[in-house]
């Protein structure tokens, strides 16, 4: 049993290495110190010092079906129920009486036996639970497959035990890269045809062209089963259940084996800060109560979503989530997680409508310090069972210490998203004039961050693309990009709308703090929205798709754009760029609207002016050759072809007055940025 004075000096040793990254935070520190004993606490609370967090969280090896010692096991947790039947194929969908689970008397915990010749690889099962007042048919909560009945539309678990197990060909990628360069993809509307992609057609079809792209690592959407498609897999049903829609486990397993073996990493969009409310399908009033796994009352449910709050003060409520991030590095071998919704979990009105403007917002009765909890406690597991994983936090309110390591007093993620970007993108392009654009202004939200923590920008995510948002290329062009995308075709919308978005991507790229994302389609400015199958479309798949069409053909300018990707991606790796200290800026004139700054060797210049081209621009720099290794305005990128590649710019000293001044005298058109590297 640890001492009260070793947890003491812990508590102190995380609070003092956290209060040297952040000094702001001395104000808080008794708050802080609060939090980090909470951690300390659960983690003996959940462990009893008897075993490690990751050794805890193994529920799913216990719970659920599982065929051991000849024999099948199914075990679930309902501590309100009165009676349960196992029901399905193998009882003809009956309860009787050699199906009824019993009660061990532990913790409300559920059990059965049965021989190994009752369940075969596909039968479909689900429970049945009595409670006082009340029953239920009910899918087991730690389910590894769940299918849906074409026809009925009906949800039920599947028995996964196929005589020859998936054979894994690669080993789990090993992180050998700081500078994470992230193709964000949703199997299901991966694929070119109206109708739901699978992972075998995402291997075969979409894999390629992200390695291709250049991209290091795959995030990879709604693969936790979800009841309602048009959810984008944000409303979770069954968590230990990948998605049935596109295929099976094995399938599953055998795209993450081919990511491995191209070389990249592979994360999972991770689906912890809530869960679907639907009750049969999911985990609501699953025996009966409302309180099992969430908070009772309104706090159990939350207002924007209609979805489930979870307790996070509750010991099998984190045994299940913890179980459930272990489970998906174990069985399937992701490479780490992006988890969704974190500002959500961390404040009791979910951060809703709320500006975040002062570090008193994150110090407040507005917090859930349970909730505070969890993220460090999954940190711990997941690292601990895969030491290379990589953990993403999706959290707008910039709560401080997420992405700060637990030794140091924080939470453990490995990086967190700076998503005022994508917010601050809409904003110029939807509100301000293109001669208005504050340079200053811009120049400050992208380099808006906490310098202890890593990173990760973007111009734009799934969330600008669907229904409801526009996506920058559509905020840009509109209309036109249906018309005037051919090659030939002179359009003036058009060629802005070309231009910016080059430049918004080069420069996103450019300044992030450790790593890039970019949702699929994006980078090549697919043409429409994303509307998932609803009674409002007629349940048409139309916009649920990508039309890769439009990247293949050379005669379009969707594949120029493309080109343009690959080849600012293949930079980025080539020069290390999001693994360097961050950009220094050299020269800002809002009235020219240039804008040039140093990123470890490179020297990144844009001007950013609707009309104006310059002549002989002057930019402060430190002495020598440089060498443009990248423009936007190259023709195969559908610009004008009004630089020189790989031209060589000296230095020189302004009217030959101060030596110590070094300037490059750069031509720089309207709407273009530039890369040169010292020669």
């Amino acid at each position: 049993m640890m001492t009260k004075t070793t947890e003491s000096e812990r508590i102190r040793e995380r609070l003092n290495r956290l209060l040297n990254i952040d000094p702001y935070l001395e104000s808080y520190q008794s708050d802080i110190e609060r939090r980090l004993e909470k951690i300390l606490q659960t983690r003996q609370w959940l462990t009893g010092n008897r075993m490690s967090l990751a050794d805890f969280a193994a529920g799913h090896e216990f719970f659920g079906l599982h065929f051991r010692d000849n024999q099948w096991i199914f075990r679930e947790w309902a501590p309100n129920a009165d009676s349960i039947y196992l029901i399905g194929d193998m009882s003809d969908w009956r309860e009787l009486p050699t199906f009824a689970l019993e009660n061990t008397g532990t913790d409300g915990i559920w059990e059965i036996r049965l021989s190994p010749d009752v369940l075969f690889h596909k039968d479909l099962y689900r429970l049945r639970i009595y409670w006082e007042g009340g029953s239920g048919d009910r899918i087991p909560a730690y389910a590894r497959r769940v299918v849906q009945d074409p026809e009925t539309l009906i949800f039920n678990a599947q028995v996964w035990a196929p005589e020859q197990p998936y054979q894994w060909r690669h080993p789990a990628r090993s992180r050998d890269f700081n500078d994470l360069l992230i193709y964000e993809a949703h199997i299901g509307m991966a694929q070119e045809y109206e109708g739901i992609g699978t992972y075998t057609e995402f291997r075969e079809n979409v894999l390629p062209r992200i390695v291709d792209a250049g991209y290091n690592a795959i995030q990879l959407m709604a693969i936790q089963e979800h009841p309602y498609y048009g959810s984008f897999g944000y409303q979770v049903s069954s968590f230990f259940a990948a998605s049935s829609r596109f295929g099976t486990p094995d399938e599953l397993k055998a795209l993450i084996d081919a990511i491995h073996d191209a070389g990249l990493l592979v994360l999972m969009d991770i689906v912890h800060s809530h869960a679907v409310s639907n009750e049969v399908e999911g985990l609501s009033r699953f025996d009966g109560t409302d309180y099992q796994y969430f908070h009772s009352g309104g706090r159990g449910w939350h207002p924007a979503w209609d979805s489930r709050c979870f307790d996070y003060g509750k010991i099998q409520v984190l045994h299940f989530l913890l179980s459930n991030c272990r489970f998906w590095l174990d069985e399937y071998r992701f490479d780490g997680f992006r988890f969704d919704g974190i500002t959500s979990m961390l404040y009791l009105d979910h951060g809703l409508e709320k500006a975040f403007t002062s570090y008193d917002d994150y110090f407040t009765e507005n917090i859930d310090e349970q909730a505070l909890v969890y993220p460090a406690l999954a940190n711990e597991v997941i690292h601990s069972v895969n030491p290379h994983a990589v953990t993403v936090a999706e959290d707008i309110s910039g709560m401080p210490g997420l992405g700060v390591a637990l030794a140091d007093g924080g939470y453990g993620f490995d990086y967190r998203f700076a998503m005022g970007i994508p917010d601050f993108w809409i904003k110029l392009t939807k509100d301000t004039a293109d001669e208005a654009w504050p340079l200053g202004q811009l120049w400050y939200e992208l380099n808006n961050r906490r310098p202890d923590e890593r990173t990760i920008s973007y111009a734009e995510s799934h969330d600008q693309a669907l229904v409801g948002d526009q996506t920058l290329i559509f905020r840009l062009i509109g209309a036109d990009m249906y018309h005037h995308m051919h090659v030939d075709d002179e359009h003036l919308r058009v060629d802005r709308g070309m231009a910016l978005h080059k430049m918004i991507r080069l420069i996103t790229l450019a300044t992030a703090g450790s790593g890039y994302l970019n949702f699929m389609g994006n980078e090549f400015g697919h043409p429409e929205w994303i509307d998932f199958p609803r009674a409002g479309n007629n349940w048409s798949y139309r916009y649920a798709r990508r039309q890769w069409h439009l990247a293949d053909d050379p005669s379009l300018k969707f594949h120029q754009l493309a080109v343009f990707d690959r080849e600012m991606i293949g930079l980025a790796k080539a020069y290390g760029l999001l693994d360097t200290p961050a950009a220094e800026r050299l020269h800002e004139h809002d009235k020219n609207k240039i804008l040039a700054f140093r990123r470890d060797r490179l020297l990144f210049a844009f001007n950013f002016h609707p009309a104006h081209s310059y002549e002989h621009y002057p930019i402060d720099c430190p002495a020598g050759a440089y060498r443009m290794i990248l423009d936007t305005d190259r023709p195969d990128f559908g610009g004008h072809n009004r630089l020189a590649p790989e031209q060589i710019h000296l230095t020189l000293t302004p009217d030959g007055k101060s030596p110590d001044r070094q300037v490059l005298s750069l031509y720089l058109p309207a709407r273009t940025g530039m890369v040169l590297c010292p020669d």
